[in-house]
């Protein structure tokens, strides 16, 4: 879960997948579409899929049991490198390093110049503490996580001693400038349903979620904008209310109550959330019309 996904994001969603899945077999067990309605909201939606195909192998092939080498790790569905030294390292004891983003921020700054991909390994593995694997690569991140940031907070380093660039190089990577995108959205509300679509099962990203269809013309009624992220992409999204269908659209009306079971992308589950539908909530004034017809 947090490949790729900050920890405040992951550490509440954590908590509720355990709650749902909480052994390896009832994760195995499970249907795809169970997965990820729990992960809704996370995004890299191909993590979930990975992580049911790894329980099932893990079952099927380990009797159960989450191997602890590098190489079987790696065997396994969605796990690469630094996942399979992160499992080895911290859940078994083995001396394999990892390395993240912010690992090699830190690196780049202890040893005052730039870090390629390649090199960081092998620096970071020169570093480990064999006897402590776990606890150093946890603290290598920690530390790159929430001090040595792109602005470090270099007064508060328990190693400023040990860094010759002082938080002079702001990162060990050229980031991306976030893309702004504007996006219109229908809210088709009819007898306490919901009219959502479906991916496809070819889309790029996220296949076979369901999200609220596009405003392509718009007749419905504004009831609130927000913002919302996606990798390096930030939207600005302004939500109409409809009370049909859009025109050829190839969608669903899904009860309220069902809203919760379905793997929702993480932008319709924040508006469905906004306009309360999800968690038990009380229809707004906005609908409470729409809602009754």
């Amino acid at each position: 879960m947090l490949q790729q996904t900050r920890v405040a994001v992951v550490v509440e969603r954590y908590h509720e997948i355990l709650r749902r899945f909480p052994s390896l077999r009832s994760l195995a067990t499970s249907r795809e579409s169970e997965v990820l309605a729990a992960w809704s909201g996370l995004g890299y939606y191909r993590r979930a899929r990975s992580l049911r195909s790894a329980a099932r192998v893990v079952v099927k092939a380990h009797k159960g049991k989450v191997p602890s080498q590098l190489e079987q790790l790696k065997a396994l569905p969605g796990i690469g490198d630094y996942t399979a030294a992160a499992i080895a390292s911290i859940a078994f004891g083995k001396p394999h390093a990892v390395v993240d983003g912010n690992v090699r921020r830190v690196l780049a700054r202890i040893t005052g110049k730039p870090v390629s991909a390649g090199s960081a390994w092998k620096q970071a593995q020169a570093l480990l503490s064999p006897g402590r694997p776990g606890d150093f690569n946890q603290a290598m991140m920690e530390l790159g996580a929430t001090v040595c940031l792109p602005a470090p907070k270099c007064d508060a380093c328990p190693v400023r001693a040990l860094c010759p660039s002082k938080g002079s190089r702001a990162r060990a990577t050229r980031e991306k400038q976030a893309r702004r995108v504007s996006l219109r959205m229908l809210l088709p509300v009819r007898r306490k349903s919901v009219y959502l679509v479906r991916r496809p099962s070819s889309a790029g990203i996220m296949p076979l979620m369901w999200e609220l269809p596009a405003a392509k013309k718009i007749s419905g009624e504004t009831i609130f904008s927000l913002k919302h992220s996606i990798t390096n992409t930030n939207y600005s999204i302004v939500v109409f209310l409809a009370e049909k269908a859009p025109a050829a659209s190839r969608g669903r009306w899904i009860a309220c109550a069902r809203l919760a079971e379905l793997p929702l992308t993480g932008l319709a589950r924040k508006i469905l959330r906004r306009a309360g539908f999800l968690e038990n909530q009380s229809l707004k004034r906005n609908f409470r019309n729409a809602g009754t017809r």
